[in-house]
């Protein structure tokens, strides 16, 4: 787990500055879109999904005009109606991997997740036959800067929330809970008046694969091209993340 942490938290502070800026908008629209749509309504005091939702855009700093416009664009009789799906299959070297999406397309959706599947040596599998690889669990991105109080009130606190793990990742802390215990961590949270770089319900790999970095990093390359994907919101896998991994990506 720490390997992918790790991982994520470099994507995060890369995230900012690169080409992905304007896909990481489009994620946080859909999902306001759907929170909306599933969750309640359009008052995120009233609708802890949406909330969430907010807080995620906020999290890759998305203006808060273009949010509000997103909650009301989501609440209106010209709503984009999109649902989620998600997908599962094998890379090469045997790697799982389970693809949510939000789509307005189901069929589009389908030929696009399968054909990356197929053109990289890799094979769509059957929904279900996945799920024992992977343990759902509530995944909260913090960045210390904003943590004003001392850091081991802080930890006692979040265990007090329901944390089963604690992640301390130069500038980023990722906090990890129990998927029932989400929405009591997102609630300690609000009362601590901290805002989170994202909160999410997360996949994570219960046993990871270590592969050669030559083959790993064709893993990472396949699992880019499901994130460049439109209708892709979140990609999962169980490859080990290792430190030479890292390094050699970081030199690409």
């Amino acid at each position: 787990m720490a390997g992918h942490s790790k991982w994520a938290n470099i994507k995060h502070r890369k995230g900012a500055q690169d080409k992905k800026r304007a896909k990481q908008f489009t994620r946080a629209i859909k999902e306001i879109s759907v929170a909306v749509k599933e969750g309640g309504g359009a008052d995120p005091e009233a609708n802890p999904s949406l909330r969430n939702a907010i807080s995620n855009a906020k999290g890759v700093n998305m203006p808060k005009d273009t949010i509000d416009r997103a909650v009301k664009k989501a609440s209106g009789a010209d709503a984009d109606n999109y649902e989620t799906v998600s997908f599962e299959g094998y890379g090469p070297n045997g790697i799982a991997i389970f693809v949510e999406c939000t789509t307005d397309n189901t069929n589009r959706t389908v030929a696009s997740v399968r054909s990356i599947f197929t053109k990289n040596g890799g094979s769509l599998g059957t929904n279900g036959s996945l799920e024992f690889l992977f343990d759902k669990k509530g995944v909260f991105v913090l960045e210390k800067e904003k943590i004003e109080m001392n850091l081991e009130e802080f930890e006692l606190e979040l265990i007090e929330g329901g944390a089963t793990k604690i992640e301390k990742e130069d500038d980023l802390i990722t906090v990890y809970t129990d998927f029932n215990d989400f929405g009591l961590m997102s609630s300690k949270l609000e009362e601590l008046e901290i805002e989170t770089k994202s909160s999410e319900v997360q996949r994570i790999p219960l046993n990871t694969l270590e592969l050669p970095v030559e083959d790993a990093k064709k893993i990472l390359n396949l699992i880019e091209k499901f994130e460049d994907d439109d209708d892709v919101q979140n990609v999962y896998h169980n490859l080990e993340i290792t430190d030479d991994l890292i390094d050699a990506m970081d030199e690409d």
